[in-house]
C-alpha cells in the first residue's frame, strides 16, 4: 500500500484506526502489568581481565548473589564504642536483621571481626546490610523501612547514614515525574507554534501512543532476552522526542495545505505524502543509528537498542496512521479560531515563506562566507573541552550532596580513606598468594590488603587503593597490578571489582567507539547519497554530524567533568563521563540530526528539482523549514532537559548532553552553517558522476508525483478553464481557485471574475488537486487529470457541507 493510500484510508476508518491503537496501548499495557519485568543489566566483557576475575568470584563463592548496602554512622564526640551510641544503633541493626527479605547484618559490635569496621579515631563505623535478592528485585517497601529504622537511631551529635544500590532506587524521584515535565514543555511550545489547543494536543498525543505502545514492548520482551533497566529510561526519553517531532512536521505540512484552500482529507494526504515519507526515512534512519550501537559488541547495549529502535518504530507507525485518523476527526478545527476567520474571509494564503525566516534565509544568502566562518567558530569553542574526555562510570559520591547516599560515601571516605568506597579484588587460583599479598602491600597507592580464606583453590585478595575509584592514580594502579606486580609473584591472577569493571569498560568502548562513528557515518552517507542523489549534501552532513558531537560532548566535558554549572543544576558532584554515553549519545544524535537533514535539505531537493536554481532552492528551503526544524528542536531541549529530574545520574547526562547537541545542532549547524555553506558550493551540492548515477537504486524522500507536473520542455503547459456557479446557476465571482500539485506544491491561483470566469495555468499534463473557496460558500476540491488539450471544468458551489466539487461538464 502506497503511503497517499494508506493516509486516505486511515483518514476515512478513522474511528477503527483509533479503536485499534487504543486497544493496543491497554492490551499491552494490562499484560505487561501482568507478566511485570526482568530487566537485567549483563555488563559482559569477553576477554578482559575484569570478566576473568569475576567468572573465578562466581566459582567460589555460587551463593554470595544479594545486594550489599551500608549503614554509616558518625559521632560529634566520643567514640561509636560509646555505651549511649552502642544503645541506639545496635538494636536498630538487630530489628533491620529481622526484617523479611534481609538475609544478614554484619555489625562492628560483632567481636574483634567487627573492630575492621570502626574508622581509626573511632568517631565513624558502618554496618553491612545483606539482602536476599539484587538490589533491581529488593522490594522498595523493605529498603524504606530499612532507611527509616537507621535513621530513627539519630539523635544530636549522632549522624546515621546509609549507601548503596538498594538505597538509591529508594531516595529516587517519583517514576514519571521526568515525563510529565517534559510533555508539560512540549505542551507550552507546541501551543505557541500553533496557536490551537486542538493542533496543540496531537503530537502530545502520537507521543504518548508511540511511547506507551514501546515501553510496554520492551517490558513484555524483558522476559525473553536480556534488557538493561537503563533501555526504558532511554526508550521514553527518544521516544518522546521523535514522537512529537514527526508528528509536528506533518501537522504543520497538514495545516499549511488547509490554509492554502485544500479540503482537509486532501491536505492530510498531501502532507503524508510529503513530510510523512520524510518521517518514514527519517525514522529509519534514527533506528540505523541505534543498530550502529551493536558494532560495539557490548551485550549491555543490545537490549538498549532493542528498546529504543521497537519505541522509534511505534511513534513512526502512530506518525502515519493514528495522527491521519486524528485529523479527520478534527477536520479544519487543526487551525486556530483566527485562522479560520481569515480563512473564511480572505480566501487561501499565497505560498510564500514570511516573518523572520524569510529574512534570515536572505541574510544567508547574502553572507554566507562570514555566518559560516561565526558558527565554526561557536562550535569550535565549545568544542574545547572535549580534549580533556576521561571515560569513566559514575558512583554515589556523584549523588547530589543532601542524598543520604552521597553522605554515606562521604563519610566512608572520610573515616576509612578515598578508596574504600571502591577495593579492588585480586582474584588468585594459582601460585603463591602469600607472594602476590607482599608484592601488592609493597605497591605505591596501596592503603590495605586483606587476603580472605581460600574457597575452591581460589584466594580473594582485597586491595583498598589510597584514592578514590574515580582517580586516574587508581587506574593506574590497577594497570601496575596486571602488568608488574601479578608477574612478579609469578601467580595466576586477575584484577576485579566494579573500579576494575569499569575500567575495563572504559577502555574497550574506547577502543570500539572509531568503529562504531565509521559505521553510522558511512550509512548515513549512503542513505543521503540515495535519497538526494548527491556526493556533497552527504559529505557536508557527515561533517556536521561529526562537529555536532564534538561540541556537545565539550558541553558535558565542561558541566560533568569539570563541574561548570553542577550545583545550579543540582546534579552532584563532577567526575567523569559515563563509559557508555558516547556511545548511546552518539547513535541518538546522528539519528535526530539526520531528522533535521532530511526534513531541510528535501525540501530544498524539492525545489532545486523544480527550479535548478541552487540559490532559491537553498534560500526557499530554510525559510519553509527553519520555523518547524527549530520549533522541534526546543521541544527536543525541553523533553531532555526534563530528565534531570529523573534521579538517574546517567539519563540526566544523557538528557543534558543530548539537549546541547539538538539545540547547536538545529539552532547553529541546520539554520546557518549548512544552508551557509551549500550557497558557498553552488550548483555542487547537486553533483553526482554519471556512471553512479547509473548505477545506484533510487530512493525518493519527495512524492514522484510531482515530477509529472513539471513543465515540459517544448509545449507541455496547458490551461483550466470555466465557470463558477452558485446552486441556481448564478455567476460567483471572486472566488479563489489554486491549482496544486500531488506534493501540494501550488502551479497557479486566479480569482473569478464577474461572470465567474476563471482561467488556471498548467505547467504540463498530469495529476492536479484544484481548489475552490469563496465567501459564504463551502470550500470544494477536486482532483482533475490535465492532458495536452486545455480543460473545460465548471465548478458549482453550494453552501452544503459536502466531500466533492460538482462538475457542470
Amino acid at each position: 500500500m502506497s503511503v497517499t493510500a494508506l493516509a486516505r484510508w486511515c483518514y476515512r476508518h478513522r474511528l477503527v484506526v483509533l479503536l485499534l491503537w487504543v486497544g493496543a496501548l491497554f492490551g499491552l499495557g494490562f499484560a505487561a502489568s501482568t507478566a511485570g519485568t526482568d530487566y537485567a543489566n549483563v555488563f559482559s566483557l569477553p576477554n578482559t581481565d575484569s570478566k576473568r576475575a569475576y567468572d573465578l568470584m562466581e566459582k567460589a563463592f555460587p551463593d554470595s548473589a544479594g545486594d550489599t548496602d551500608t549503614v554509616v554512622w558518625k559521632v560529634d564526640g566520643g567514640t561509636v564504642e560509646d555505651p549511649s551510641v552502642r544503645s541506639r544503633i545496635q538494636p536498630a541493626l538487630d530489628e533491620i536483621g529481622r526484617m523479611k527479605g534481609v538475609g544478614g547484618v554484619t555489625s562492628p559490635y560483632a567481636g574483634t571481626q567487627g573492630a575492621a569496621q570502626v574508622s581509626g579515631n573511632g568517631r565513624i563505623a558502618y554496618a553491612q546490610i545483606t539482602f536476599t535478592e539484587q538490589a533491581n528485585a529488593v522490594p522498595k517497601e523493605l529498603v524504606q523501612n530499612v532507611v527509616d529504622t537507621a535513621q530513627k537511631a539519630e539523635r544530636g551529635g549522632l549522624q546515621v547514614e546509609l549507601g548503596g544500590q538498594a538505597i538509591q532506587r529508594v531516595q529516587e524521584p517519583p517514576t514519571g515525574i521526568a515525563e510529565i515535565v517534559g510533555i508539560l514543555a512540549a505542551a507550552v511550545v507546541l501551543f505557541l507554534a500553533f496557536g490551537s489547543l486542538f493542533a496543540m494536543l496531537l503530537p502530545i498525543g502520537i507521543a504518548v501512543f508511540g511511547v506507551g505502545t514501546g515501553l510496554f514492548s520492551t517490558q513484555l520482551l524483558s522476559h525473553a532476552t536480556d534488557i538493561p533497566d537503563l533501555a526504558p529510561l532511554l526508550a521514553t526519553l527518544i521516544g518522546l522526542g521523535v514522537g512529537i517531532d514527526y508528528a509536528l512536521f506533518i501537522v504543520t505540512r497538514h495545516r499549511r495545505g488547509i490554509l492554502r484552500g485544500m479540503a482537509p482529507e486532501e491536505s492530510v494526504v498531501t502532507a503524508l505524502n510529503t513530510s510523512g515519507r520524510a518521517v518514514l526515512f527519517a525514522g529509519g534512519t534514527v533506528c540505523i543509528a541505534l543498530a550502529g550501537m551493536l558494532v560495539t559488541n557490548l551485550r549491555f547495549l543490545d537490549g538498549v537498542v532493542i528498546g529504543t529502535s521497537l519505541t522509534v518504530v511505534l511513534s513512526v507507525l502512530a506518525a502515519v496512521t493514528l495522527l491521519p485518523a486524528l485529523l479527520g476527526f478534527l477536520g479544519t478545527r487543526v487551525l486556530s479560531r483566527r485562522q479560520r476567520r481569515r480563512l473564511a474571509a480572505e480566501g487561501p494564503e499565497p505560498e510564500r515563506a514570511s516573518g523572520l525566516a524569510a529574512r534570515w534565509s536572505t541574510n544567508v544568502q547574502r553572507r554566507p562566507r562570514s555566518i559560516a566562518v561565526m558558527a565554526l567558530v561557536v562550535m569550535a569553542i565549545l568544542a574545547i573541552p572535549v580534549l580533556s574526555l576521561r571515560l569513566g562510570a559514575t558512583d554515589q559520591g556523584n549523588d547530589q550532596a543532601s542524598t543520604t547516599t552521597r553522605k554515606a560515601y562521604d563519610l566512608l571516605a572520610e573515616g576509612f580513606g578515598p578508596g574504600f568506597n571502591g577495593p579492588l579484588q585480586v582474584v588468585s587460583d594459582g601460585g603463591d598468594a602469600n607472594a602476590l599479598v607482599r608484592g601488592i602491600e609493597a605497591t605505591d597507592g596501596v592503603a590495605r590488603v586483606a587476603a580472605l580464606p581460600p574457597a575452591r583453590g581460589v584466594t580473594v585478595i582485597q586491595v583498598v587503593p589510597t584514592t578514590s575509584p574515580q582517580s586516574e592514580r587508581t587506574d593506574r594502579l590497577i594497570d601496575t597490578l596486571r602488568e608488574k606486580v601479578i608477574p612478579d609473584a609469578g601467580a595466576n591472577a586477575h584484577v576485579g571489582g566494579v573500579t576494575a569493571i569499569s575500567k575495563d569498560f572504559s577502555s574497550v568502548t574506547g577502543e570500539r567507539l572509531p568503529y562504531f562513528i565509521a559505521t553510522i557515518i558511512g550509512l548515513g552517507f549512503l542513505l543521503l547519497m540515495l535519497a538526494f542523489r548527491s556526493l556533497v549534501v552527504p559529505l557536508t552532513a557527515a561533517l556536521m554530524n561529526l562537529i555536532a558531537a564534538a561540541a556537545s560532548f565539550g558541553v558535558l566535558v565542561a558541566i560533568f567533568q569539570w563541574g561548570w554549572g553542577l550545583e545550579l543544576l543540582g546534579l552532584g558532584k563532577e567526575g567523569p563521563v559515563n563509559a557508555f554515553l558516547p556511545v548511546i549519545m552518539l547513535s541518538l544524535l546522528f539519528g535526530l540530526s539526520m531528522d533535521y537533514q532530511v526534513f531541510l535539505v528535501s525540501r530544498m531537493h524539492e525545489e532545486w528539482v523544480h527550479t535548478k536554481d541552487n540559490a532559491r532552492a537553498v534560500r526557499v528551503g530554510l525559510a519553509e523549514t527553519s520555523r518547524v526544524i527549530n520549533s522541534a528542536a526546543l521541544i527536543m531541549v525541553c523533553v531532555f532537559l526534563a530528565f534531570v529530574l529523573s534521579g538517574d545520574s546517567g539519563a540526566a547526562m544523557a538528557g543534558v548532553g543530548l539537549a546541547a547537541a539538538v539545540a547547536l545542532d538545529a539552532f547553529i549547524l541546520r539554520t546557518a552553517l549548512v544552508p551557509a555553506a551549500m550557497h558557498l558550493l553552488g550548483n555542487a551540492n547537486w553533483w553526482l558522476p554519471a556512471g553512479l548515477e547509473k548505477r545506484l537504486p533510487h530512493l525518493a524522500v519527495e512524492p514522484q508525483e510531482d515530477a509529472v507536473a513539471e513543465p515540459a520542455a517544448e509545449g507541455g503547459a496547458t490551461v483550466v478553464h470555466g465557470f463558477v456557479r452558485d446552486a441556481e446557476g448564478g455567476p460567483v465571482d471572486s472566488a479563489i481557485l489554486t491549482l496544486l500539485t500531488p506534493g501540494g506544491r501550488q502551479a497557479d491561483r486566479v480569482t473569478s471574475l464577474a461572470d465567474g470566469s476563471y482561467i488556471l495555468s498548467a505547467p504540463a499534463s498530469g495529476t492536479y488537486l484544484l481548489a475552490v473557496t469563496a465567501t459564504a460558500y463551502a470550500a470544494r476540491a477536486r482532483h482533475l487529470s490535465v492532458g495536452t488539450e486545455p480543460l473545460v471544468y465548471d465548478v458549482e458551489l453550494t453552501a452544503d457541507e459536502v466531500d466533492e466539487v460538482d462538475a457542470v461538464n
